[in-house]
């Protein structure tokens, strides 16, 4: 899988995914509005974690610099 998230995009995916998912397990817990915030939240964490995002690579979209690390 193509690394294509950067470390800046990375770090704002894993803060959102904390927002999302406080709100989606916490404040909405089991209506369809806190289901859906979970699963856009564990989305955006999986991405976060793992540097790569297929949307991105379906749409050619690449924030990762040649440069960076994996880690």
């Amino acid at each position: 899988m193509l690394n294509n998230v950067g470390t800046i995009d990375r770090l704002l995916r894993l803060i959102a995914a904390a927002v999302l998912l406080y709100l989606g397990l916490q404040t909405h817990a089991g209506s369809a509005l806190g289901i859906g915030l979970a699963v856009v939240g564990g989305i955006a964490l999986l991405t976060g974690l793992i540097g790569s995002c297929a949307l991105y690579g379906l749409l050619g979209i690449n924030t990762r610099k040649s440069n960076q690390s994996l880690s």
